[in-house]
């Protein structure tokens, strides 16, 4: 045993500034293991998630507790007001300071962990030239949405943009819109100011971790965790966040577990089909989760046991990853 945690002081101390990024669907314990490692090893963690960036939005976004915030410290997490909107270029902007910050000032590894995959590909490959974002045009399309349906605006897309139609699912309404949006700003379809992206050609040195677990215990600790979330007061917590005189903004209503309480409070849903949209709306998220990360290179996938803990999992990866 002495042996063996002699090897891991070993591996810590030889690898400063290693760059680690992990990632997993939600609730697949991804956050976990990245604090366990940089808790041994004296890194940082930058948060790859598009709604931890929101202050007040705790619960429902299931960022770490008061106490892991103290004990490691974390970057890209709580940076905006939540009545504000937050695009990938922001928070590549953020991350890349982030990055440059703990480069010059500390030793131990950077290790980036979240499940929002678009964030992840950005981290990694960068933001394409030539993004553009239009809040009038934007609204238009919402609009045409909800009068024409969204079928009319896809069967557009197909006609605009077929590469991106065939990456798109038909009911995938923020991406359809998202990608009509680029086409009527720069007259260039989505698709083709992409074209660093799937490159494989990464901008800094990640190494990549995927964590992964059997289906049905991927979709039950969903569960639990929407289960825990409503008893920890995300339902207070929404309350609390609509009350503020700036509300939520668009996007950030728009989030697993809040849309669906803001939903209720509206008189759309009972409380117990709020909770269980959440819980299928979870899963449905997990699913994508599962698609997108299929597209990238180089992810060296864990399987992860019901009954494995964080700590036993961790003592894996550095076996692997921290070089001797």
């Amino acid at each position: 045993m002495y042996s063996f945690f002699l090897r891991i002081m070993e591996k810590i101390m030889t690898n400063k500034n290693k760059m680690i990024l992990i990632m997993g669907c939600t609730a697949s314990g991804k956050g976990k293991l990245a604090f366990e490692i940089a808790k041994r090893t004296g890194g940082s963690i930058i948060s790859i998630d598009s709604m931890k960036v929101y202050r007040r939005m705790n619960i429902g976004t299931a960022k770490p507790d008061t106490q892991r915030l103290k004990e490691v410290k974390h970057y890209l997490i709580d940076v905006v007001e939540p009545s504000e909107s937050f695009s990938m270029g922001r928070y590549i902007e953020l991350a890349d300071q982030a990055i440059d910050q703990l480069r010059d000032t500390t030793e131990g590894p950077i290790i980036a962990a979240g499940g929002t995959a678009m964030y992840i590909r950005g981290l990694l490959e960068g933001i394409f030239q030539g993004e553009s974002s239009n809040p009038e045009i934007r609204d238009k399309l919402e609009a045409q949405a909800k009068e024409q349906g969204l079928n009319a605006l896809f069967e557009r897309l197909k006609i605009i943009d077929p590469v991106s139609a065939s990456r798109i699912h038909i009911n995938d309404k923020k991406r359809i819109i998202r990608a009509l949006e680029v086409f009527e700003v720069t007259g260039k379809p989505l698709s083709t100011q992409q074209t660093q992206f799937r490159s494989g050609n990464y901008r800094y040195p990640w190494q990549l971790i995927g964590l992964q677990r059997e289906k049905t215990d991927g979709n039950h600790r969903m569960n639990m965790r929407v289960k825990k979330m409503i008893s920890d007061g995300l339902i207070e917590e929404v309350r609390s966040l609509l009350d503020e005189p700036d509300g939520l903004s668009k996007q950030a209503a728009q989030a697993v577990g809040y849309a669906e309480i803001i939903k209720y409070f509206d008189g759309q849903w009972t409380l117990d089909e709020a909770i269980e949209k959440i819980k299928i709306n979870t899963r449905r998220f997990g699913k994508n989760q599962r698609t997108w990360y299929r597209s990238f290179n180089d992810v060296n996938w864990f399987d992860v046991a019901q009954d494995q803990t964080a700590e036993g999992l961790a003592d894996e990866v550095m076996c692997n990853f921290f070089n001797p």
